[in-house]
């Protein structure tokens, strides 16, 4: 996906971490311009004040909703509402929706019917019929996963006597150590499908291809869930991957192929 698309951000401020705001809207920036930007909520309650000092800082626009009745508010339908308004409008090409409510399933298969992308953030208690009603769902908690560390250094200080100036200066030793994972049952099973279908006839798979296959099939699937930034990171941890590097143009274009 182009990063020219109009993205419309659309978080539901009962339902999404403050702190991660930065974080978020660079997710969405992965895939286009989060072009409108806005949250919902009541805006008189104090729930919504650790949202007060950062919109402004992330040019995210505040939508007043009053909590008519006790217990529930109407952020749901009020964000559902102005996300029917903009797809009609027709002046974006994807959404995001922000929050962990399953509420917003029906909006998300919506807007894929006509066609654009529909992306969600929230976390990992999202309800499944939400996150497979997405293109791609991004987990909060993976937005603040470490990579894990996969060179190991190896430190030996030796002492060098240079005749000429008898000092002793430390040598280094450094080995690399591929750390190995296990997947999950259920990433196993989704990683062997998108495999299948996309594998040439040298049996090998360009990773990218492999990436969009899998997000077809799960769209929270996200390496980084096991500590890797990529896809390559993490199946070059997997001991039944080989990853080949492939140069075109000067630009390395891996692939994968079972061992």
């Amino acid at each position: 996906m182009e990063n020219r698309f109009n993205i419309s951000v659309l978080i539901d401020g009962d339902n999404a971490q403050p702190k991660l705001i930065k974080e978020i809207i660079e997710e969405v920036s992965k895939y286009g311009k989060a072009t409108i930007r806005r949250i919902y909520g009541d805006w008189t309650s104090q729930q919504m004040n650790s949202w007060k000092a950062i919109i402004n800082q992330h040019s995210i626009s505040p939508i007043q909703k009053f909590s008519y009745t006790t217990g529930k508010n109407s952020t749901d339908g009020s964000l559902i509402i102005d996300a029917m308004d903009i797809l009609h409008g027709k002046n974006t090409e994807g959404f995001c929706i922000v929050s962990s409510d399953s509420d917003y399933t029906g909006l998300a298969k919506r807007i894929r019917e006509e066609g654009l992308f529909v992306m969600g953030i929230g976390e990992k208690k999202t309800p499944t019929a939400f996150v497979k009603s997405c293109e791609v769902f991004t987990y909060t908690e993976n937005l603040k996963t470490v990579e894990i560390e996969e060179i190991e250094e190896v430190v030996e200080n030796e002492t060098k006597t240079t005749p000429k100036s008898k000092k002793q200066t430390p040598s280094k030793k450094v080995k690399a150590v591929t750390k190995k994972i296990k997947l999950s049952e259920e990433d196993s099973k989704t990683i062997d499908k998108a495999f299948d279908i996309s594998i040439n006839e040298e049996d090998k798979a360009h990773i990218s291809t492999l990436g969009l296959n899998i997000r077809k099939i799960d769209p929270s699937f996200d390496p980084r869930s096991y500590g890797f930034k990529n896809l390559t990171k993490l199946f070059e941890s997997i001991d039944k991957f080989e990853v080949i590097k492939n140069e075109v143009g000067g630009l390395n274009h891996p692939l994968l192929r079972m061992k």
